[in-house]
């Protein structure tokens, strides 16, 4: 059996769940289709299918329902990359817009199980047969915008003709509607023909062509004139949605200077193969991840990290693709491919959050599906009940049906919950929060209390020098000859000592004949003379320490540091004490958490005297010793005491535990494991993240609550309206349209930089 294929297609003219929901289903069940998922975020449609699949059947297929397709290259499982489709367009149907779907719409994967859910309710689709065309380049020259200006257009002559001679006044605006009626009629016949009869275009064409019926001429044109310019600024919105996290991508330049055997070559950035070697300027944007292989330089890594300050970085520390190197030129190796560096990752996963469904989300689809029916039978019971039952005017309360028909779209019920979702991840994003999906993202919001590893999360996870104790030596000799044994080492310990050394300007001597001693120290020959550094039991082996210089180290040991004792010549020369920092900010955000009202406590497999140093230190619960089982018991005991748990780790050792709470955050500098361990991961390591990602969920759902609120509201005040006879079609019209821009603005209030 042969490894099933992908292949991706750049998706025009598709702008919200329905579109995907019609893309995704016709996709699936193509045949030589294993799965279709479609990115509403990115614009991208991405098949698993076998090597006999026709993709240009399909894509004429899709094409049918009025978007166009360009293929884009993707890796297939093996991770080469798949064969481009042929190009779509060469027997597209012509006709630009959608047509819907009578197939089941696609759930993606739920945030926990990763798995796919296929549903009987027909989710967007079924409700909301808008046709988006997210607006690229200046909205006049969209073919939306196109369609909109002809028919303001015919609208103002319409009027001047009116006035030129009244009587052609019904003659005229009713030409003036056919404009913009007519793409609507078809688009909602070919809707309807597939599946989906209650589309706004639908409704829009009944309303309109009853107002032409009943005479209502100039009222019935400019409804038209009114959905065409609202759905005009639905795309433009779309777009600045879209743009959130395209912005992202936009980060990273699009060439580079690449040593080669002829010199400097300027190639395009996303040719870098891992391995190479760029020169990255003074001023210029690092156009991949890698290692600085020589140079120095501050980098302004605000754009990725959202770090205010530069970072100054030299030889042998790592750079993100998308910071700005500042007055050094810089080195460096690529380490990451173009689609695997952070950015690209970073996109490709917020890309996948989108597509999976909150339960707010889940909900409202469900109750639209039976709204629109239920307000097309109201509108029905408005139109034909008084007239027959009450002896009330025909022309007056069909009219008022027809109004009551275009409130009933749940266009802004419908966009209320992803569109606030979609910009809150791409905000997080940008600050290097990852969110997998609503779920993710409404749970968030909800946690009660907080469980962080200390190794690496609440500390950086980096042993420092914090003294130098000088027992028979002075204190430079003593780190001296301590950095000569441990030169070569990659021990985190030896790291720290020498990373100290060097900070003070020693002069390291050679050493000879080192050797490890498992568990206790290193030993080794420097200037002719026999020289241990290693752990106080190994070292009271080998000579006699004084009491006074025991309880030295017993005191630092009291405080949660390590100590190594320096043997010199038989003597003990000295001691150095290592400890692991808590990191800048983490005081401050376990602060942020606990005047929220969240418990925090610190789980760590570390001694009890060290976890508890920390602990005081950071004013926080702790629990020591703990195995990796351990810390997963105490996580569900804390689910069964009610609380909403969220643990935070390294995502390796802490694996039982982050499975094990109802939402786990990896904290990492952007790795494999970070980035898909947990169901949320702080890329760049603050602990105050933490507390921004709650915030940000709060913010989401009360932005969720104010475009429930928004959509719903505006449609009761003009229903009772409507049927008071207050207000008629145009107003109407606005309840609709109107609604969902606002609800769309409201939601990209949240692309506003997370605090």
């Amino acid at each position: 059996m042969t490894s099933p294929m992908q292949t991706r297609f750049r998706v025009s003219g598709m702008d919200c769940a329905s579109c995907a929901a019609k893309i995704g289903t016709a996709a699936r069940r193509y045949p030589g289709i294993e799965d279709a998922a479609v990115s509403v975020a990115a614009a991208t449609l991405t098949l698993t299918h076998s090597r006999e699949a026709d993709l240009q059947g399909l894509s004429r297929k899709i094409e049918g329902l009025g978007y166009d397709l360009v293929p884009l290259p993707a890796p297939s499982p093996s991770g080469r990359s798949a064969p481009a489709a042929a190009h779509p367009h060469a027997e597209a149907c012509g006709c630009g817009h959608p047509h819907g779907s009578d197939d089941e719409p696609h759930s993606h994967r739920d945030s926990k199980s990763g798995k796919q859910e296929h549903h009987d309710d027909d989710d967007h689709g079924q409700n909301h047969g808008h046709h988006h065309e997210p607006v690229e380049g200046a909205w006049w020259k969209s073919k939306k915008g196109k369609q909109t200006l002809l028919t303001g257009a015919a609208l103002v002559l319409a009027y001047c003709v009116t006035l030129a001679v009244p009587a052609l006044e019904p003659n005229a605006f009713t030409l003036a509607m056919l404009f913009g009626l007519v793409p609507i009629a078809r688009r909602a016949f070919m809707a309807a023909k597939a599946g989906t009869p209650f589309s706004i275009e639908m409704l829009m064409t009944v309303a309109a062509t009853g107002a032409v019926v009943l005479q209502a001429t100039e009222e019935a044109a400019m409804v038209v004139f009114l959905f065409l310019i609202g759905e005009l600024l639905e795309g433009v919105a779309a777009r600045k949605a879209r743009d959130g996290i395209t912005a992202l991508s936009a980060l990273v330049p699009r060439t580079a200077f690449v040593e080669t055997g002829k010199g400097i070559e300027e190639v395009p950035a996303d040719s870098l193969q891992v391995g190479a070697l760029i020169l990255v300027r003074p001023g210029d944007r690092v156009p991949a991840d890698g290692t600085i292989v020589s140079g120095s330089s501050s980098l302004n890594e605000a754009p990725v990290t959202g770090e205010s300050v530069p970072v100054h970085k030299q030889t042998g520390e790592p750079v993100l693709a998308g910071t700005v190197n500042g007055d050094g030129a810089l080195k460096v190796q690529v380490t990451a491919a173009a689609q695997d560096n952070t950015i690209a990752r970073v996109v490709k996963l917020v890309e996948e959050a989108q597509e999976t469904k909150a339960p707010t989300e889940r909900f409202i689809d469900r109750f639209s599906r039976y709204y629109t029916p239920g307000v097309v039978a109201m509108a029905a019971l408005v139109a034909f009940l008084p007239p027959l039952l009450a002896g009330g005017a025909w022309d007056e309360w069909v009219y008022k049906g027809l109004a009551i028909l275009l409130i009933g779209c749940p266009c802004a019920l419908v966009i209320s919950t992803p569109a606030a979702i979609a910009a809150s991840l791409s905000a997080g994003a940008r600050r290097g929060l990852l969110m997998k999906g609503g779920a993710v993202l409404e749970q968030l919001g909800r946690l009660t209390a907080i469980a962080f590893d200390k190794t690496g999360t609440l500390t950086e996870g980096k042993p420092q020098v914090t003294r130098v104790l000088a027992f028979e030596r002075p204190e430079a000799e003593v780190l001296s000859l301590a950095a000569a044994l441990e030169t070569g080492s990659s021990h985190p310990l030896a790291e720290a000592i020498l990373t100290k050394a060097k900070a003070d300007g020693l002069s390291i001597p050679a050493s000879e004949t080192n050797s490890a001693l498992g568990g206790k120290g290193v030993r080794g020959l420097v200037n002719g003379e026999e020289i241990f550094l290693g752990s106080v039991k190994a070292a009271g082996e080998l000579a006699d320490l004084p009491v006074e210089q025991l309880n030295a180290i017993t005191a630092l040991h009291d405080q949660g540091q390590t100590v190594s004792v320096l043997i010199a010549g038989g003597r003990p020369a000295g001691a150095i004490a290592m400890r692991d920092e808590p990191r800048d900010d983490s005081i401050q955000g376990l602060q942020l958490l606990t005047s929220a009202g969240i418990r925090t406590l610190m789980l760590t497999g570390d001694n009890a005297r060290t976890a508890k140093a920390v602990s005081e230190r950071l004013g926080i619960e702790m629990r020591a010793d703990l195995l990796p089982e351990d810390k997963q018991r105490i996580v569900t005991e804390l689910k069964g005491q009610g609380f909403v748990v969220g643990k935070v780790g390294d995502g390796i050792n802490d694996a039982p535990a982050l499975a094990a709470a109802d939402i786990g955050i990896a904290m990492g500098g952007g790795t494999d494991v970070a980035l898909e361990t947990a169901d949320a991961a702080v890329l760049h390591g603050r602990v105050s993240d933490v507390a921004a990602m709650i915030r940000l969920s709060q913010r989401t759902m009360r932005n969720i609550f104010q475009n429930i609120t928004i959509a719903l509201g505006l449609k009761a005040v003009f229903l009772v309206t409507t049927i008071a006879g207050i207000t008629g079609l145009w107003p109407a019209i606005l309840a609709d349209t109107g609604a969902t821009v606002l609800v769309t603005l409201n939601a990209l209030r949240l692309l506003r930089p997370v605090r």
